[in-house]
């Protein structure tokens, strides 16, 4: 596979296929309330592990069963970051059809995020 454009990542993947221990995946998980929680990791399978006996993030503590419901790789840890900063900025509607859409793309690049907040206003430091 071709690695991806900065702020362009790959198809999503399933969760034991995030490649190479070195490669960073975002992954998403929907807890048994509903919520989505977003994480970037080198491990999927550890991570979901961890998630699930409670060692995991704090926010999925209490909120099992978890499921994976999508992962996409990156190449490295900041790029991986700045895709899970971007999904995290969508609303909960954008999310969800991010993850209907398994082929699109999460940009994390800061003309991504510049471009979404729009024009800066006249009392807006350059």
């Amino acid at each position: 596979m071709a690695e991806p454009r900065p702020g362009v990542t790959a198809p999503m993947v399933a969760p034991g296929d995030a490649g190479p221990p070195d490669r960073w995946c975002l992954y998403v998980l929907r807890c048994a309330d509903g919520t989505l929680y977003a994480g970037i990791t080198t491990d999927l399978q550890r991570r979901l592990a961890e998630h699930q006996a409670g060692t995991g993030a704090r926010y999925t503590r209490g909120r099992g069963p978890l499921s994976c419901v999508g992962s996409w790789p990156y190449p490295d840890r900041s790029r991986a970051a700045r895709a899970e900063h971007a999904f995290k900025r969508l609303s909960r509607a954008e999310k969800l059809r991010l993850l209907d859409r398994p082929q699109a793309p999460i940009e994390g690049s800061r003309e991504g995020s510049a471009a979404r907040r729009g024009p800066a206003s006249a009392g807006s430091r350059p």
